[in-house]
């Protein structure tokens, strides 16, 4: 039996709401900048702008293709190997303070590592449905799905990209947890990831600067703490409602990039504690209902997909708020929805439409369960007259 497809609406509207609204802190974090660059104050936001509008466009249409058409071997290896070669696409051009991250031509970039926050919860839900029965076989499971995740994580962190590698652990972690994985299978990795993780800090310098920066950001606050500084005192200075929107003083050459990493900073600085609340509370209520999408699916492919996809944007802008209030070191992370960036705002809109779709399809799973019990129930009629 089959239910009726019904849209979650709130699901989109939350999304849809956050991007919009991120659309808008774009134009007050980044109107003095753009003045000063091209002349006009709108340059970033028009950007940003058409960005969100396509991307609602995708969300909607990804909303409308079965998702289990993502099951399909082809697309799936088709997706993760488009994405390694992006990825490895980037190294052959000039780095942006520092880092190889930007695939650009002419005006445009495009940022490869927002496509691998997609393509790894894909392979995985594939791979560990297909594997359902010998989900801890290290030889024929565990070593093919870490062998994935090396791959995506390990050309994004030489970028390097050590927030989105993270990002990357947490999605896999999630999904091979929700998959029926023995908890001292999943400790073993994630320890092997948090040794990982303090290897990659103590190799780099400026990591290890932004560690003693995050132990003591004011004793650092003309290097490697200065951003966090400035974002500690323009959320400090926001109060319960803030200054105002475009009011804030911290964008005005004091916050470095206001309109990307550190946008939730304009948002704590303009609208306060009720802005900077609200933005948390949109994102719990994008858990809740992404997580509800997930746990309804009427298969384990929709279920492990639809976990990998929200955990990869939860995760994400945890980070970021975390790292903007200094409760994490500096990592150069965006929040989702909000921070600029068209591949982002792109990428994550598209990974709420394979949601959104998956949620249409719990109603079968909800039929099938009550025919189920319906059958259960009601006797079978003799024949005897």
């Amino acid at each position: 039996m089959t239910g009726r497809l019904r849209t979650d609406w709130f699901l989109f509207a939350t999304a849809a709401g956050l991007a919009m609204f991120g659309a808008a802190m774009v134009y007050s974090a980044s109107a003095m900048i753009a003045l000063r660059e091209s002349q006009s104050q709108y340059t970033y936001f028009y950007k940003q702008f058409a960005f969100t509008l396509i991307g609602l466009g995708v969300m909607f249409v990804a909303s409308r293709i079965d998702y289990r058409r993502y099951q399909n071997a082809y697309v799936v290896y088709g997706i993760l190997i488009v994405t390694v070669l992006l990825l490895i696409a980037v190294f052959g051009f000039p780095p942006i303070n520092g880092a190889r991250r930007w695939i650009r031509f002419g005006g445009i970039s495009f940022q490869p590592s927002e496509m691998a926050k997609v393509a790894l919860p894909i392979f995985l839900a594939y791979f560990l449905t297909k594997h359902e029965n010998t989900v801890d076989e290290l030889k024929s499971t565990v070593i093919p799905c870490i062998s994935a995740l090396v791959l995506l994580a390990g050309i994004v962190f030489l970028e390097p990209d050590l927030g989105t590698a993270i990002v990357l652990c947490a999605v896999f972690s999630a999904v091979y947890f929700a998959a029926g994985a023995k908890i001292v299978h999943i400790a073993t990795v994630a320890a092997a990831m948090v040794l990982l993780g303090i290897g990659a800090i103590l190799v780099a310098p400026w990591r290890v600067e932004r560690l003693m920066a995050f132990l003591d950001p004011f004793a650092h606050s003309d290097d490697a703490g200065y951003q966090v500084v400035q974002s500690l005192y323009a959320i400090g200075s926001g109060g319960i409602i803030g200054e105002g929107f475009a009011k804030g003083q911290a964008k005005l050459f004091y916050l470095p990039y206001p309109y990307s990493d550190f946008i939730f900073s304009v948002v704590g600085e303009e609208l306060g504690l009720v802005g900077t609340l609200a933005v948390v509370i949109a994102f719990a209520l994008l858990l809740w209902r992404g997580t509800r999408a997930a746990l309804l699916a009427p298969d384990r492919f929709g279920m492990l997909l639809g976990i990998g996809i929200i955990t990869g944007i939860i995760v994400q802008a945890l980070f970021n708020i975390s790292v903007v209030i200094s409760i994490l070191p500096a990592k150069g992370i965006p929040l989702p929805f909000i921070s600029y960036g068209g591949s982002s705002v792109l990428v994550t809109l598209f990974a709420v439409g394979i949601l959104l779709n998956i949620s249409q399809h719990s109603g079968q799973k909800e039929v099938a369960e009550r025919g189920e019990e319906t059958e259960h129930k009601v006797p079978k009629r003799s024949n005897r007259r």
